[in-house]
């Protein structure tokens, strides 16, 4: 039997999650931005393609908005139409109708105060991604995932058990490779492959 787990990933683009005005109990933000490079999350670094969330969208999953991905406080879903997405030439961005609830108001003030100003979301890869080296270091490039949930989150950071699948991933990677590819090489490697 094999194992699948979910693997989650936290963004924070600079003022981005914010509450609107003229409609006081909403939310709006990026949830990924494309062809963003992130920080190192153990060992590698990741892009998420434009394409990884066609299939999120094209399969209608039913996301959830949580807080810090807590499945007890949940913001909005979008069979409820508390949840909106939309892609963007930046990223997909996210629109959440804040429930009256304890969680809500404390979520929507910490939004209005900027003590929470990231997205997060979570997902599982359908294929592999494709890895490159840049500078010397390892990666991935996910282009093709089902997401499960996206999150208003109070660290936009990645943690060591989130991240165990794509570690995985990168082992493989990395006992795939020969011992000194260039770059140029290993791309040529990947076109011939993806050619076959």
């Amino acid at each position: 039997m094999r194992l699948e787990l979910d693997e989650q990933r936290s963004y924070c683009p600079v003022l981005d999650l914010r509450a609107v005005p003229e409609l006081p109990r909403r939310l709006i933000g990026t949830v990924i931005v494309f062809n963003s490079m992130s920080e190192d999350v153990g060992g590698f670094r990741e892009v998420i393609a434009p394409e990884a969330v066609a299939r999120t969208l094209r399969e209608k999953i039913d996301l959830r908005a949580l807080v810090d991905h807590d499945t007890g406080r949940v913001l909005g879903r979008l069979s409820a139409g508390t949840l909106r997405l939309s892609v963007t030439p930046r990223g997909l961005q996210a629109e959440i109708d804040v429930p009256e609830t304890s969680f809500g108001d404390d979520t929507l003030e910490s939004v209005r105060r900027r003590d929470l100003t990231g997205m997060s979301f979570a997902f599982r890869s359908v294929v592999p991604p494709t890895w490159e080296e840049v500078d010397g270091k390892p990666v991935a490039t996910v282009h093709d995932m089902r997401m499960r949930e996206v999150s208003v989150v109070a660290f936009p950071a990645y943690t060591e058990t989130d991240i165990a699948v794509a570690k995985r991933a990168l082992a493989a990677w990395q006992a795939s490779r020969p011992w000194h590819p260039s770059l140029a090489f290993q791309r040529r490697r990947q076109q011939l492959a993806a050619a076959r």
